[in-house]
């Protein structure tokens, strides 16, 4: 059955539509989006068709009196007839410095969560390219095992021979057997480590983890020149730009806060009628249709220091986002140096790697040979074994981190 093989961007592309956090993350910036907008539009004016019927009852009409029902008076003095209709067009208008601070706080709002968002899409990839990577130096540790076990079977057999040729000691056999023995459960732990490996990143791409895919060959990622680098890395690292767009909310809201202590100026327009009769004109020729407007001046004059204590909470937070983008800025510093000397040692230490699988090869051959000779011990051999198997291993551990070092690069200068 032919499997799906995933390209890195791929498994990227797919993370990003099956991580709960992620979607979150997406979540939260739309409503963050949503929100600037309404707090532009709470400076606009508001409109709305106000439609209303009052009835009130009437007083009671005393013995002999003519009164007709439209003449009545009613019980409740606030109301001004016994039957009433509304119906008006209503435009709103409140004028405050709250509002403006809001609009500010909610865009500087807006600006944290797309940058927490460049973050969490930031940290998805991280942990795909960390899966991606060790699902295939998985595979090629289990590859190494099968071989392994396939060199402890064939030296298990030079030493049977051997010892029918009454050229080695029975214990040769047995510590070869115990060899083979080793080596067959060390295939098994390796194919369950690549096993699992593969479910960690199904778990990430697919609804279903049981999902067969393989992976693609991925051209090694580049390392880019260290002045570009950091150039680039520091131009627009969101956990700067969340940390900075947080104060800057935090700030806002500090004036909005202490915009509570000046007035409020709220203005109302309204159209149509509000008469007796359900009509543009009147029993009599009045008329019925008009407008009236209001202005109310709001004073804030004593809420037993609830203000004081808001702009108190509000100066705690903002310091605190002073704090956090401060913090932020000097582990921008710390992680922009430790991943290139981590990339720089990963890349220096391939070339000694790789040489030193080949010489740990050469030297099980040559131990080997020696022994068919007699002139090595099944110690010797074994422990030739065990070097080039922890020399290859090593080699793999080593491209796993050169690979997650190159990739992180990418990561801090946003191009992954």
């Amino acid at each position: 059955m032919a499997h799906n093989a995933i390209t890195l961007k791929q498994a990227i592309r797919l993370a990003r539509e099956n991580e709960p956090n992620f979607a979150t993350a997406v979540a939260n910036s739309k409503v963050a989006n949503l929100e600037h907008k309404n707090a532009i539009a709470a400076l606009l004016p508001g409109a709305i068709y106000h439609n209303q019927y009052i009835y009130t009852q009437p007083q009671s009409i005393l013995p002999g009196t003519l009164l007709f029902a439209e003449n009545q008076t009613p019980r409740f003095i606030a109301n001004n007839a016994v039957h009433e209709y509304v119906s008006q067009a209503i435009a709103t208008e409140t004028l405050s410095l709250q509002q403006a601070a809001s609009v500010a706080q909610t865009k500087a709002a807006s600006e944290a969560a797309n940058a927490e968002l460049e973050v969490a899409r930031r940290g998805l990839v991280a942990a795909v390219i960390a899966l991606y990577y060790n699902v295939e130096a998985a595979k090629n540790k289990s590859e190494i095992a099968e071989q392994a076990v396939a060199e402890a079977a064939d030296f298990l057999k030079v030493t049977e021979q051997r010892e029918e040729a009454r050229e080695a000691a029975h214990a040769d056999v047995i510590k070869a057997e115990l060899e083979l023995q080793q080596r067959q459960r060390d295939q098994s732990d390796a194919e369950l480590a690549s096993e699992k490996a593969k479910l960690d990143l199904g778990v990430l791409l697919y609804a279903d983890p049981h999902t067969e895919f393989t992976l693609a060959d991925e051209v090694a990622l580049p390392m880019e020149e260290q002045k570009k680098f950091y150039a680039d890395a520091n131009q627009r690292n969101p956990s700067v730009a969340a940390a900075a767009a947080s104060l800057q909310a935090a700030q806002m809201d500090l004036q909005g806060a202490r915009a509570a202590y000046l007035p409020a100026l709220t203005l109302n327009y309204f159209y149509g009628i509000d008469a007796p009769q359900f009509a543009v004109n009147g029993p009599e020729g009045a008329r019925n249709l008009g407008y009236a407007a209001t202005a109310t001046l709001d004073v804030p004059v004593w809420d037993w220091l609830t203000t004081h204590r808001t702009v108190r909470e509000k100066a705690s937070i903002r310091n605190a986002a002073q704090v956090a983008l401060t913090a932020a800025q000097r582990r921008l510093v710390a992680d922009t140096d430790e991943a290139w000397l981590e990339a720089k040692t990963a890349k220096d230490q391939l070339a000694s790697l790789d040489q030193s699988r080949d010489t740990a090869r050469e030297s099980l051959q040559l131990t080997r040979m020696r022994y068919v000779a007699g002139e090595a011990t099944v110690l010797e051999v074994v422990d030739a074994q065990s070097s080039y198997i922890a020399a290859s291993d090593a080699r793999e551990d080593g491209i796993l981190r050169y690979q997650s070092a190159i990739a992180n690069l990418q990561i801090l200068t946003g191009k992954l």
